[in-house]
């Protein structure tokens, strides 16, 4: 994706199995666990630049020793930051004492066996440091404590807080992150209570009831009773102080999560090729977390997949396929590539099949696999044309003239290379457009007078990066035609589980319906839409339909991205424009089980989707510059 659109965090959990020992003297440090860690959320860095965290639970501390330490950041380079803090407790100690396993155990912080990360893109809330992941709620009792850290997006925290109110509990701010901390701790109290009460019946003391707590505690009765309500796309990690951890995926799949166990430790990521590479593990032995499923790792080590909430009808995002998930995964760089093969007779089209005269090149570099996708298509085509032009005059062609035929080939060249970075330190509208001018620079001598210059994009959101930047600088190449191919479909609503992309006003689709409805004068289209969302504003979530729908059903394909090129083209830019976008179809064949959407098509998997969508219309027409959940 050519523009800077914020998206889904990243977690990682490991779970040693095995006293520290143990890998003292197989691996030959007791930080096993410790690099791991890092090696997972390094290997997901793609998936938050806000902050990072880490937080480690010892198992077996005596009363008046600390058993959970945490380290945040919202720095620059948070993975780096966060654990050059945890490594600086190791370097005040001798190198006997960190030889020592029974030592460190009792003295050094972060030398426990349950550490969790998190990777951090904001799209609830404040990006202060605390509300980095992973977050907790203290306690006293062991069983009480609990540490949560997720990659999830809620469209409806106003009813989960609200309940929070209604139970007398006084949250300590309104977002989905404490939210959901509160909602699951108060489960979890309950839980304590239900089994506290239980042995208190029996007769055994508050002393002799604590580890029967501990042992007894039911995990998975607490997420169900927790998440009964929620609706969004999640996969929310935890560990409880007694030492039992968990991880919790939507009933929809709209978030990944994958896992991998063996009789050493057990390892959870948002992306399958991080434990991978970390571990060394094929493909086949890590295990997607299904639909509505918890994994719960016991203090015991004991490990379970268990229904939490009944699975529904699937709908992973597709964005993490076509953009956000790092393309070393296997299914995914296949998916990227058949992306690019299906936009071929689209582009073939464009070029009037003049490949003399056209370049191709892609941009930015999460758009190569798409790119080698096509190139690899058109040169199939290429060949079935030059095979029948040699078996139709074969008998008249000199051996030059074959050799003419045989050349051809899609001219590919490097024609973008981002050259930096735009400096989030510069607040001044007219300094930030000029500088994101020069984001990309080009490599000249590339393209003729003569030639189209086809780049390939993941996807086109807002448009802006591609007007104030992108189109210029391909523009002093002096190309007679720009054709800009978006991966992606048209994103027309805006998304509400995790991507950065709720307010309806930024998706250049839109802005192209609205204004196409201003052309024919249908503005009375305009105000119906939108007092039929404010008719269902006070309506229970599931009762809402999608009406911003028809804001495009009057408008083929074709005529909104006839009016996305007139509203991108810069008035100064010589070339003849075209921007093509993928179909919806042609992503569904390539993405056949991620199926998700909605940021498309409007079709939501959850009913706080339609809820989220009409409040940005209402938003939009009322001018109110936020996002709608």
């Amino acid at each position: 994706m050519s523009e800077s659109i914020k998206h889904e965090c990243g977690i990682a959990l490991v779970r040693l199995l095995k006293p520290l020992d143990f890998y003292q003297k197989k691996y030959g440090t007791w930080m096993y666990g410790l690099h791991k860690l890092y090696l997972l959320m390094e290997k997901q860095h793609n998936r938050g630049q806000d902050g990072a965290g880490v937080v480690n639970l010892k198992l077996e501390t005596e009363p008046g020793t600390r058993y959970i330490f945490r380290s945040r950041t919202n720095e620059s380079e948070p993975i780096k930051t966060v654990f050059e803090k945890i490594k600086s407790y190791f370097a005040k100690c001798s190198a006997e004492q960190l030889k020592n396993v029974e030592w460190v155990q009792r003295n050094l912080p972060f030398a426990g066996e349950i550490f969790l990360g998190h990777l951090r893109y904001g799209t609830f809330g404040k990006y202060s440091v605390e509300n980095v992941h992973p977050v907790m709620r203290q306690n006293n009792w062991k069983s009480k404590n609990l540490v949560l850290a997720g990659n999830f997006n809620l469209t409806n925290v106003d009813e989960l807080f609200n309940k929070l109110v209604y139970l007398g509990q006084h949250p300590k701010n309104y977002s989905d992150t404490v939210t959901i901390l509160e909602n699951i701790g108060h489960f979890l109290d309950e839980e304590n209570e239900r089994i506290y009460r239980k042995y208190k019946n029996e007769g055994f003391s508050k002393h002799d009831i604590t580890p029967l707590i501990h042992k007894d505690l039911d995990i998975i009765s607490v997420l169900k009773e927790s998440s009964k309500k929620w609706d969004g796309g999640y996969v929310i990690a935890g560990i409880v102080g007694n030492g039992d951890s968990f991880v919790i995926r939507d009933p929809w799949g709209i978030r990944p999560c994958f896992y991998y166990k063996n009789d050493e430790i057990v390892v959870l990521a948002s992306e399958r090729p991080a434990i991978q590479t970390t571990l060394n593990v094929p493909f086949e032995k890590i295990i997607p977390l299904k639909y509505g499923n918890g994994l719960i790792i016991r203090r015991n080590g004991e490990c379970l997949e268990s229904e939490i909430r009944k699975a529904q009808e699937p709908s992973p995002c597709s964005f993490e396929r076509i953009y956000f998930s790092r393309g070393t995964d296997a299914d995914i760089y296949k998916e990227r590539k058949k992306l690019g093969e299906l936009l071929t007779p689209q582009i073939i089209w464009a070029i009037k099949k003049d490949f003399v005269n056209t370049v191709f090149s892609y941009v930015p570099n999460t758009a190569e696999s798409a790119f080698l996708g096509l190139i690899q298509t058109l040169e199939s085509y290429l060949t079935r044309v030059k095979k029948r032009k040699i078996l139709r005059t074969k008998n008249k062609l000199s051996p030059s003239q074959i050799e003419k035929i045989i050349e051809l080939r899609p001219r590919v060249e490097k024609i973008a290379v981002k050259d930096v970075k735009l400096r989030t330190f510069i607040t001044a509208e007219k300094d930030r457009n000029d500088l994101v001018a020069h984001v990309y620079d080009i490599t000249y001598g590339t393209v003729q007078k003569t030639d189209s210059l086809v780049i390939l994009d993941d996807s086109i959101v807002r448009g802006t990066t591609l007007s104030e930047s992108i189109l210029r600088m391909l523009d002093r190449l002096n190309p007679k035609k720009i054709i800009v191919v978006s991966s992606a479909p048209q994103i027309r609503f805006p998304d509400c589980y995790g991507i950065d992309m709720a307010k309806l006003g930024d998706l250049i689709a839109f802005r192209a319906a609205i204004e196409l409805l201003k052309d024919l004068r249908q503005t009375n289209l305009i105000e119906k839409v939108y007092r039929k969302a404010k008719e269902q504003e006070n309506l229970p979530k599931e009762e809402i339909l999608n009406v911003v729908k028809e804001i495009y059903r009057s408008f083929t394909d074709e005529q909104i991205s006839q009016k996305i090129v007139e509203l991108l083209k810069p008035k100064d830019l010589k070339a003849e424009l075209e921007i093509i976008f993928q179909t919806v179809d042609n992503l569904r064949r390539a993405c056949l089980e991620h199926n998700g959407d909605w940021y498309f098509t409007g079709d939501y998997p959850t009913p706080g989707g339609n809820k989220v969508a009409n409040t940005a219309f209402i938003d939009y027409f009322e001018g109110r510059d936020k996002r709608a959940y």
